[in-house]
Order: C-alpha cells, then sequence, then structure tokens
C-alpha cells in the first residue's frame, strides 16, 4: 500500500471510503457540522442514538446521499482535543485501516489530520497517519493460498488529503520519511513471523546481507569457523546443540564523520528457542520462533538508518544461533568460557540469550563505541511485571535511559525502568565460575541484566528487554497479532536525537 498526498477539500474528493477524524464533544467543527448538513442530520442522530461520540478510536460508517463524491464516509474518534497526541493519531488511522481491510474498495481518501486543530505540529500529524496507516495494512501472508489472502486486501494506494496547496510539498516529504521507516518496521515484523523451519542463522544472515546490499550497508558475516578461531565461546555453547550452524552478523552505517566512534546495537538473535536441554512447555512453544526480534530490531533500525540517510555512525551486531537439545547440547552445570576471558556457570540451558550476548556486546566494545543498546526477548519475567504494554529499560547510564523512554514517548513504543542495583549481582554469583547465567526466581529481568552489565564494564549502556513487546497475541490498531517490529522506531527516534 502507496501513501499519495493529494490537496482538496476533503467533501469534494471522490472516494470508495473517506475517512474523517472528530473529537469527543467536538462534533460540530466546521468540516462535521457541514458534512451533517449533507446528510441530513445523520451525525446528530448518530450521536443521539449514543452510537457515536468521537471516543478514541470508535467508529461510525455513513452513507452519503447520492450526488456526494465519497460513496461513503467512516469517521474515527479521536478523544478529547486536548489530549491528541501523535499516538492517539496512529491509533485513529490503523483503526480505520483495519476496519477497511477486505472491503474490496477500490479506493481510500484519508482526510483525518484536516481541520484537527491541536497543539500538534503538521509534520508530526501527517508522520503519526501515515505510520498508522501503513503499519496497520501490514500482513504476513506469504504462505497464504492467493484466495485467502485475497480476503484482508486493500488498495494499492491511500491519498492523505491536506488542504492548503502550501503544505503538499511539505506533507509529500514527511510521507516519504515515514514511508521508509515503516519498510523497515515490515522487515522486521517479517523476518520475526518466518516460521522456524525456514528460519536458520544461515537464512537470517542472507536476509542481513541483501538488506545491506539494497540499502547501501556493509555486511560482514563470521560464520563457525571464525567463532571458533575468535573464541566466541559463550554463543558456541549456546549453539552446539543444533545441527544449523551459528554465525555473527555484523552490519555498519556510516553516515557520520570518519573516526567519530559508533553506537552500537546490539540484538539477540535466537532463530527458535526449544530451551535446549532445559526444554520448555509444549505450550506456545511455536512462538518461539520470534525469539530473534531483538536482533530484527537491529537489522531493521540498520535498514532506516541507512534508508533515511541518518548523519550518525552505527554498528549492528546479531550472533544467531538456534537452542536445541541433542547428544551435543551444552548441559545444566557446564561452564563456558566467553570471548571476554569470564567464565560463565550454565544452570539453565533456558537462559541462552544472555549467553551470546555476552559475547556480542564483547566483539562491540572493540570497536570502541559512544554507547551501547542491546534488545532482546529475554526473561519472561518481564512479561510479569510489564504485561506487553511496556519494554523494560535497565543500563549503567540514567541519561542514556532517560533519553531511551523520552524517544519511546515520542514514538509510542514506551519503556519503563527498572533498578540495576549492585544487590542484584549478588544473586548471580558462582562457586565454580566467575559469574551464574540465573540467578533464580526473584527479580529475574533484573539479573539478566545484572549479567550483561559484566560485559560492559567502562562504556555507556542500555538493555531493553522487549520479551513482552515484540509478539503480540491480539491485534492493536496499528499493530497486527504476530511479531510486532517493535524497536526500530524507538532506536530511530532515539538516534535522531542524537545527531
Amino acid at each position: 500500500m502507496e501513501i499519495k498526498v493529494r490537496h482538496a477539500k476533503p467533501l469534494t474528493v471522490k472516494t470508495d471510503c473517506l475517512i474523517l477524524g472528530a473529537y469527543e464533544k467536538g462534533l460540530q467543527g466546521p468540516l462535521l457540522k457541514q458534512l451533517n448538513q449533507q446528510l441530513s442530520g445523520q451525525i446528530n442522530d448518530a450521536v443521539r442514538a449514543k452510537e457515536f461520540s468521537g471516543k478514541l478510536n470508535e467508529l461510525l460508517v455513513l452513507r452519503p446521499a447520492a450526488g456526494m463524491p465519497a460513496k461513503r464516509i467512516l469517521l474515527i474518534g479521536l478523544g478529547s482535543r486536548s489530549a491528541l497526541t501523535a499516538e492517539r493519531l496512529r491509533q485513529a488511522s490503523g483503526t480505520a485501516i483495519q476496519y477497511l481491510k477486505g472491503k474490496r474498495l477500490n479506493g481510500i481518501a484519508c482526510a483525518l489530520t484536516f481541520e484537527i486543530g491541536s497543539s500538534l505540529d503538521f509534520k508530526g500529524q501527517i508522520q503519526a497517519v501515515t505510520e498508522g496507516l501503513l503499519l496497520a495494512g501490514y500482513r504476513f501472508d506469504r504462505y497464504l493460498s492467493e484466495t485467502i489472502r485475497a480476503e484482508g486486501v486493500l488498495p494499492n494506494v491511500v491519498n492523505l488529503v491536506v488542504a492548503n496547496p502550501k503544505d503538499r510539498s511539505e506533507a509529500e516529504k514527511h510521507v516519504k520519511q515515514a514511508t521508509l521507516l515503516c519498510q523497515a518496521v515490515k522487515l522486521t515484523r517479517d523476518l520475526v513471523n518466518e516460521p522456524g523451519n525456514s528460519k536458520s542463522p544461515a537464512w537470517l544472515a542472507s536476509q542481513a546481507e541483501t538488506m545491506a546490499a539494497e540499502s547501501g550497508l556493509k555486511c560482514t558475516i563470521f560464520d563457525q569457523a571464525r567463532l571458533l578461531e575468535e573464541k566466541f565461546g559463550a554463543l558456541l555453547g549456546v549453539a552446539q546443540g543444533s545441527e544449523r550452524e551459528p554465525c555473527l552478523i555484523v552490519l555498519e552505517h556510516h553516515g557520520g564523520s570518519e573516526g567519530d566512534p559508533p553506537v552500537a546495537l546490539v540484538g539477540k538473535g535466537v532463530v527458535f528457542d526449544t530451551g535446549g536441554i532445559s526444554l520448555k512447555p509444549s505450550e506456545k512453544m511455536d512462538q518461539m520462533k520470534m525469539d530473534m526480534a531483538g536482533g530484527a530490531a537491529v537489522i531493521g533500525t540498520m535498514m532506516a538508518a541507512a534508508l533515511l540517510n541518518l548523519p550518525i555512525n552505527l554498528i549492528g551486531v546479531v550472533p544467531a544461533v538456534e537452542n536445541m537439545p541433542s547428544g551435543t547440547a551444552i548441559r545444566p552445570g557446564d561452564i563456558l568460557t566467553s570471548l571476554s576471558g569470564q567464565t560463565v556457570e550454565v544452570l539453565n540451558t533456558d537462559a541462552e540469550g544472555r549467553l551470546i550476548l555476552a559475547d556480542a556486546l564483547t566483539y562491540v566494545k572493540g570497536h570502541n563505541p559512544r554507547l551501547i543498546v542491546d534488545l532482546a526477548t529475554l526473561t519472561g519475567a518481564c512479561i510479569i511485571a510489564l504485561g506487553h504494554q511496556a519494554t523494560a529499560v535497565l543500563g549503567n547510564d540514567q541519561k542514556l535511559i532517560r533519553d531511551l523512554i523520552t524517544a519511546g514517548e515520542v514514538c509510542g513504543e514506551r519503556l519503563w525502568q527498572l533498578p540495576l542495583w549492585e544487590d542484584y549481582d549478588e544473586q548471580i554469583k558462582s562457586e565454580v565460575a566467575d559469574v551464574k547465567n540465573i540467578g533464580g526466581r526473584p527479580a529475574g529481568t533484573i539479573t539478566a541484566a545484572a549479567f550483561l552489565k559484566k560485559f560492559v564494564s567502562g562504556l555507556r549502556w542500555a538493555h531493553l528487554d522487549i520479551a513482552g513487546t515484540a509478539w503480540l497475541e491480539d491485534r492493536r490498531p496499528y499493530i497486527p497479532k504476530g511479531g510486532t517490529g517493535v524497536g526500530v522506531r524507538l532506536l530511530v527516534t532515539f538516534l535522531k536525537s542524537l545527531t
């Protein structure tokens, strides 16, 4: 689906469906008042019948009389005028597109930002609506038959209507920027949704290589032989139970000045996680194809940085493995020697993500980054703590954490900070190795971060646990079931704040 900008008065647009926004308790604005008159009072009738009030994401379908250009009008509630935000616009536009899927429309026009009179600037309005439309229109349908695929079809083009002809060129610029960002989010969702039978570490590496070639990024793949040579002991330990060989994906974006230290992004890339010898329950194990969502977010963010020409140097690192039980798999009680030289007592093979991240964080330290942000579907404890509404953020630099939280508020991918006091280090002390990979049931998200902290000493670092936000079982206004693509818009917003 493509978003095109059109200059016109909304009620003069000829289309199968015209999307308009309405404030709660504000249904008599100039545009809606004119529309209500043309519809012989249909809006007032709906309000009196309590069919529509303008509450956020509330829908009302209107059928214009013969002679009006639009065949139907979809009113979408924006909530209170004073509470309007970019996130509410994303939700409203996404809700509208979700409703229109499969309606076999030849054309859609959206005038959601017309005369809404909010404090949100024009750029923010255009970007938010474009993101909502495009991200809500996403479907992972490559394995569906043509007949089933057609059931959720949308028009190829949605016209975004702006009233002022002077705004058209600016709107087109912001639509283009938002479209490029959404392309990266969609790639991230595709990578997460891909089934485990095709998603090997080598497959993920090939996807990264293809994306890099098309986007102008440098891509280097460390195969198993090189990982052995350079002693990525923790990563290789996790991978040794699978017949599929591991790899390390390294992506580089040189958008800043030569010699400027890069920002480092590290993402967990467990392409399928059975738990290894510490086998997971069979219920919902099918979802463990999403255990590489952190790595997918790094790949998507690097793509977005290249497409948007962000003036910053970046390095993205994804350790890619499969965690399987077998005769060669690591056992509870085994001790691994990590790339850093620190030894790790493995008490639970299902706490594997932190092991591969330890080696990836150690590797990226060699590039002398200005800061490191890692993303991982790391702990079920994070879902218990925060549900599916927020990503946990922890780290050793409070300004970095605050900046990430601010970026999350801007883009709608919210973060919540958990403490990382030294007290928690006691839970991961081992009597037979430098550290153990689990700290027991209490504070599971925090002790996982405490483990990672041991591999980033001397550097500014933040850890994002996306276990609850990377995958949804129920759709949201602009987020479908399955892979959400979380992290890409957050990191791009954050990176823009650094330039």
